[in-house]
């Protein structure tokens, strides 16, 4: 196709990003928008002049899109795919997907057996600093990884009313670090360094004002002897200009030398047993959310469907981001290794 008619279903804080993102695209035309308040849903339309809907399938029978846009709620994305689907409409799809593993895997037969493409919004891969570290380590700039770990130190989660001006439904969430926030960094892990062979994890609660975990370790093991681990706590912070920017730091290390991301999203490298840094400079845009990498994957998906590049996210192959997930809780209740082969 040359042009992406894309209708968008939410209208919360993230929703921004996407709408912004779609707007951009030369190829796509947005030609309509539904979600539960009336009111910023209207103003939202007025500014893209597109019609306003209260009701998702009411919204696809009325401007016949090619492809759905799900910025809602986990609890609302399987009947919304199965709305997309009875009416033969592509979705992309916003993480945590479906809320669980079981209706993922529902959602995606659903899609299959209505020979649609279901796609999950997963947009940390796309952040530029990973795209860089990943030409780094393929450039066998470090030799043999030995290990790569991971800080998220977004520093929002104290207090009584942690979470609450930005993403409230955080609070209530009986699983929250790995299932909401983690499974970023678990994907970005996957893309970086391929697929992990165990896992073993411990996770804690540090703010009683929340239902779910706020902070724990997750310790992956690769086929290639590398050790990834993440090491998340949402109350703690880093140094950081802006502290969602990359959410924290990471460090890659290998036969050759490290590369180090910090806060800022500088990358530095440094040989082995060097006693000085070289920093790794690459092309990426201050904008939006994390790099700019919301428009980065929609720029990937509109690549797909009007230039029939290969998919990244595509939601069957998502689905081993969440088996991970599930690994992970089995891990942390269990007190031991996951074997995930």
């Amino acid at each position: 196709m040359t042009r992406l008619r894309v209708a968008v279903a939410g209208t919360g804080y993230f929703s921004q990003f996407h709408v912004d993102a779609w707007s951009r695209c030369e190829e796509v035309e947005i030609v309509g928008i539904c979600g539960l308040e009336a009111d910023t849903v209207a103003r939202i339309a007025a500014v893209l002049r597109v019609p306003a809907f209260a009701d998702a399938g009411e919204m696809l029978d009325a401007v016949k899109p090619d492809l759905l846009d799900i910025i809602t709620p986990p609890d609302t994305h399987v009947s919304l795919i199965e709305t997309a689907a009875s009416r033969d409409v592509n979705v992309v799809c916003q993480k945590p997907f479906c809320g669980s593993l079981d209706r993922a895997t529902a959602a995606v037969e659903t899609a299959r057996n209505a020979d649609i493409t279901l796609i999950v919004h997963e947009n940390f891969r796309f952040q530029p600093w990973y795209q860089e570290i990943v030409r780094q380590i393929e450039s066998d700039r470090l030799g043999e990884l030995f290990q790569a770990t991971f800080r998220l130190r977004p520093g929002d989660g104290q207090g009584v009313d942690a979470y609450r001006d930005r993403q409230p439904y955080f609070r209530n969430m009986p699983r929250f670090l790995i299932h909401e926030t983690v499974v970023h960094f678990i994907d970005a892990f996957r893309f970086l360094f391929g697929e992990p062979q165990s896992v073993f994890a411990d996770l804690r609660r540090l703010n009683p004002s929340i239902v779910g975990e706020d902070a724990g370790l997750v310790v992956l093991s690769f086929q290639n002897g590398l050790r990834g681990l993440i090491d998340g706590n949402r109350l703690a912070s880093h140094m950081a200009e802006n502290p969602r920017r990359t959410m924290g730091e990471m460090l890659v290390e290998g036969e050759k030398g490290s590369l180090s991301l910090n806060g800022d999203a500088a990358l530095e490298f440094r040989s082995h047993a060097a006693q000085e840094t070289q920093r790794v400079d690459y092309d990426w845009d201050d904008v939006g959310f994390g790099g700019d990498c919301v428009y980065r994957f929609t720029r990937h998906v509109v690549d797909h469907f009007c230039h029939g590049a290969a998919l990244q996210t595509e939601a069957e192959a998502y689905l081993a981001n969440l088996r991970i997930v599930e690994a992970i809780y089995e891990s942390a209740s269990q007190r031991r290794v996951v074997d995930l082969t």
